[in-house]
Order: C-alpha cells, then sequence, then structure tokens
C-alpha cells in the first residue's frame, strides 16, 4: 500500500477497506488511471479529474454512519438517485455529485456505471 494513502487514513483507518475497494474496482473499470493521493482528496484522473474520494461530510452528522468515505463525480447531468448526498452545477452541463459509502456492497454496478459515465465526460473535455 502507498505510505501516502496510508497518511491519508490515518485519521480514520477504518474507513481503508471502502477506500481499497473503491480503488480496485475503479482500476478493473478505466483503462490508465491516474491516482494522486493530496491533503485532502485522493484524484482518480484520464488525464482529467473524474472522480474523486475525501472525507467531505456531505450529509448531516446525524445521519453519516461512524466510518465512510465520500466519492466525488462529475457528471454532464444530475443524477437523479437518493444515493447523491449533494449534487450541484459549478458550470454549465458540469454537475458534481457526492455520495457516501460505508460499506463495500455500496460499491455495486449502480456506482460503478456512474463512475464510468464520469470517466468518459472527463475524455471528452478538450
Amino acid at each position: 500500500m502507498d505510505p501516502a494513502v496510508l497518511f491519508f487514513f490515518e485519521k480514520d483507518p477504518a474507513a481503508l477497506p471502502l477506500y481499497e475497494a473503491f480503488e480496485r474496482a475503479v482500476c478493473e473499470l478505466v483503462p490508465n488511471v491516474g491516482i494522486k493521493v493530496q491533503k485532502t482528496q485522493i484524484t482518480y484522473t484520464n488525464p482529467r479529474v473524474f472522480a474523486a474520494v475525501s472525507f467531505l461530510p456531505a450529509r448531516r452528522k446525524a445521519l453519516r454512519p461512524e466510518h465512510y468515505i465520500t466519492v466525488t463525480l462529475g457528471l454532464n447531468r444530475r443524477l437523479d438517485s437518493p444515493r447523491v448526498d449533494a449534487a450541484s452545477e459549478p458550470y454549465p452541463a458540469r454537475w458534481t455529485h457526492h455520495l457516501l459509502i460505508s460499506s463495500t456492497e455500496e460499491i455495486d454496478g449502480e456506482l460503478l456505471g456512474w463512475v464510468a459515465e464520469a470517466a468518459a465526460f472527463a475524455a471528452s473535455k478538450r
């Protein structure tokens, strides 16, 4: 495991298995994905950023699980799903979505479909 990733999860080591499952799934799904560990998030690129993992509290504290990761995806449309904790349109036709993931079962076909869509959208940008 990358020491930078271990350092990133030092504040919540119990969330590391969630990240490992997400990373594994994204690397199998998206060819030539780049991963960059930063201070507040881990970004996924192809070569543009299409997803990120963080501890962003996108849900009210009373409704947040004890251990989680927040997956952020950029799409050209707003997702209409109860799984989306927050969505915003920072630029016309560019939507940012935040989803809290608290179990590996949530890293499923639906989420990975959105990841693939985000990767294709990012790759299409010039």
